[in-house]
């Protein structure tokens, strides 16, 4: 069918806005906004069939007239991310299933392939509203912030993507396990045995150098990704054992690492230090945790009386392979 006859065919299926009905085309041509498509669509089908022209009154049946409310929306977003440093970041709409079905009943009775979703026009104009507020830019890949528009609730969640930095830190004190452990007899939970911590050891290399950090980036937690581990009773010296942190849903973004690394050394002062290395990325984690390290042991072996060459060179060889 021609245009004209598809506007009609989905003009009949009850009232709805100019930007639903371009939106039935909205992968056709360029440069226009569906709400344009839409008001072309409408005032096309009336001069073909010489008909007064009837703009959209009353309700849109598929969004609820979703698209008068825009700027409301933005507003939101942005008093959402108040408090929160973000460069960059993506909108996402959980979408009504009655919604949804509508639009899709529409595409499978019409066979229309050129039709674009609902929710990709509400993540993309509300976007737009949210950039005119905030300056800032939308990124489909690496969002700092994710927001989710929910129409049923009329509420916005954000989500803060987590930042991440690399580095080496040295353990200078034994008895410290890598990262958190939780208690075994209370799993967590708090006891007597652990002080009511819900922590089997008191402290962790995640945890001293995970504290400055999240009180520095303002974030909720900090995990620490390791290049391996080494036992709780060793200390971890030398050029240190690289590792990747991860910042958890951080308000603050753009910290000064080297302030950081201060920062870390002073509040674990002789415990464990760090040297860092720069930004890193997700994709570093599974990087680091891949990569096969070597160790390399010092020891100290105290013997109790004398001991020929002939009988340290057989210990030593049966060391090989331990």
């Amino acid at each position: 069918m021609d245009l004209t006859e598809l506007t009609g065919a989905i003009l009949s299926y009850g009232e709805i806005c100019d930007h639903c009905l371009g939106r039935m085309v909205g992968k056709r041509s360029f440069g226009l906004t569906n709400d344009q498509r839409g008001k072309a669509l409408r005032i096309s089908f009336y001069l073909a069939r010489n008909e007064p022209y009837k703009p959209h009154e009353g309700t849109c049946w598929i969004c609820q007239d979703f698209f008068e409310d825009i700027g409301e929306w933005a507003d939101r977003v942005v008093a959402a991310l108040e408090g929160t440093e973000f460069s960059t970041f993506l909108i996402g709409t959980r979408i009504p299933p009655l919604m949804a079905e509508g639009e899709e009943m529409v595409w499978s009775d019409l066979s229309l392939s050129f039709a674009e979703p609902l929710k990709s026009e509400i993540n993309r104009e509300v976007g737009k509203a949210v950039v005119e507020r905030t300056g800032k830019e939308a990124d489909l890949s690496r969002p700092d912030v994710v927001i989710i528009l929910d129409p049923v609730s009329g509420t916005v969640e954000v989500q803060v993507n987590p930042v991440f930095f690399s580095g080496r830190y040295r353990k200078l004190e034994r008895g410290i396990p890598q990262t958190h452990w939780d208690c075994r007899i209370c799993r967590g939970k708090g006891c007597e045995r652990c002080g009511f911590t819900g922590k089997q050891y008191p402290d962790s290399v995640e945890e001293l150098i995970g504290r400055p950090v999240v009180e520095l980036f303002g974030a909720e937690g900090a995990v620490l990704h390791g290049a391996g581990r080494e036992d709780i009773d060793a200390r971890m010296i030398g050029t240190g054992r690289p590792f990747v942190m991860e910042v958890v849903s951080p308000r603050r973004r753009t910290i000064d690492l080297r302030t950081v690394e201060m920062e870390v050394n002073k509040q674990a002062e002789g415990r464990v230090e760090v040297s860092l290395s720069g930004w890193s990325r997700r994709e570093d984690v599974e990087t680091i945790k891949s990569d096969k390290a070597h160790k390399k042991y010092r020891i100290l072996v105290e013997i109790d009386g004398p001991l020929s060459f002939s009988e340290l060179k057989s210990a030593l060889e049966a060391l090989k392979g331990v």
